[in-house]
């Protein structure tokens, strides 16, 4: 039985959670918080987000459930008392009778389906709808929280390789996201991330031999002991192998970003599947998170990088996901805050990302694609906007937008 979040495409893209073995639990990371903002007034008339009838698409049920679920979130209060709230109502009313209360409130507002069936039935619906899927394993790990030997990973991956099979069911362009810590342990990339800070990492680390590794050789990295050594080429090897089979259905990989002190080891090795995989296509993309102060610096540079290599390049742009957190450690362990300070801050880092991203896309056609992965109105407005000015169509070019199921439908199926 496979868990479904799934995340909605449109045309270009909204965004679902996808299958998750059973067994698995997905991450209780919690978003950064996006405060919604007044409504644009634009000059682009293709895109109308105060129209109210893109909601007769939806049934009277759905309606009813959107704005209780909508009622529930917006409570700071039930928010915070959330896990308690769970699971002393799970003690109450019994597993089963707790379990259908979930699936019509909170689980079906934003759960695609529990099984395969469930699931395709889903994104049918949505894909009549002109809303295509972008499907992702939510499992991820953290430092400390390491796994018991080999095998959780490889389970992961298999699970990866049925999430593919599920994203080709007629959508074009498909897209699935993946996190590298599901497949690798969180401490081995906090542990590279430490190498490359260092001369000597930039070269044992170097793109050409991680590709090496991915593909089989026997590359030994000397920043690593040989229980690390052993454990990075399998994990590079079952990245490989999601690439491979991704490529050969069609699908293109979402590489997510995570927290600061394993990025760097996470872009490495997503450079390296570009490098193996991106040489006509972007399928391989990699995340860059706008509410990070040196974001747009990484992006260029990451993009000058895929020019040396001669690949093509992808790129999911949010806002980010670990804004507690990464203060949090900031503070208590006492380095530079690399959050935004504020939520102005990380919108104009998301704008300027998101326009050097669209001068990226319009310059080198066909080698740079970009989703715009954002429930905020007016990076959206923005986009279409600049979008119709260089003459980039929203429907066929290389920019999609993406957002959660269930969580901004107003501005998923105003996009359509």
């Amino acid at each position: 039985m496979l868990h479904c979040g799934v995340r909605f495409l449109h045309r270009r893209v909204v965004t679902l959670w996808a299958p998750q073995v059973a067994i698995q639990k997905s991450s209780s990371s919690k978003p950064a918080p996006q405060t919604a903002s007044k409504k644009p007034q634009s000059s682009c008339s293709s895109l109308n987000l105060d129209d109210g009838k893109v909601f007769r698409l939806k049934s009277k049920w759905e309606l009813t459930r959107g704005l209780l679920v909508f009622f529930l979130c917006s409570s700071p209060w039930l928010v915070q008392k959330a896990p308690k709230l769970l699971s002393l109502t799970r003690h109450i009313l019994g597993r089963r009778l707790w379990s259908s209360a979930l699936r019509l409130t909170l689980y079906g507002q934003f759960v695609a389906g529990e099984t395969h069936k469930e699931i395709k039935e889903t994104l049918q619906r949505l894909q009549h709808l002109g809303v295509r899927p972008l499907l992702a394993v939510p499992i991820e790990e953290d430092v400390g929280e390491e796994k018991e030997g080999e095998g959780w990973y490889d389970k992961n991956a298999q699970s990866m390789i049925t999430c593919l099979d599920l994203s080709v069911g007629g959508a074009p362009n498909p897209m699935m996201q993946l996190k590298v810590t599901a497949l690798m342990a969180a401490e081995l990339c906090k542990t590279i991330t430490l190498c490359l800070q260092e001369k000597k990492g930039m070269s044992d680390f170097s793109i050409e031999r991680v590709v090496a590794a991915m593909a089989g050789q026997e590359v030994s990295f000397s920043c690593l002991t040989q229980e690390e050594n052993q454990h990075f080429q399998k994990s590079l090897r079952r990245l490989n192998s999601v690439a491979q089979y991704a490529v050969q259905k069609g699908v293109r990989v979402l590489v997510d970003a995570e927290y600061t002190y394993i990025n760097p080891a996470l872009t490495l090795v997503t450079m390296a599947m570009m490098a193996a995989w991106n040489t006509q296509q972007p399928w391989i993309w990699n995340t860059y998170q706008a509410y990070l102060k040196d974001t747009l610096e990484r992006l260029k540079q990451d993009v000058t990088l895929a020019e040396r290599l001669g690949v093509c390049f992808g790129v999911k742009l949010v806002r980010g996901a670990y804004l507690d957190k990464e203060r949090k450690l900031a503070k208590e362990k006492g380095y530079l805050d690399p959050v935004q300070p504020s939520w102005e801050a990380t919108n104009e880092s998301y704008r300027r990302c998101l326009d050097f991203g669209l001068d990226q896309a319009s310059q080198v056609k066909g080698r740079f694609e970009m989703i715009v992965a954002t429930h905020n109105e007016a990076s959206v407005m923005h986009a279409v906007q600049r979008m119709s000015e260089m003459g980039i169509d929203k429907n066929v070019g290389p920019i999609s937008f993406g957002q959660l199921l269930g969580m901004c439908d107003q501005v998923s199926l105003a996009l359509v």
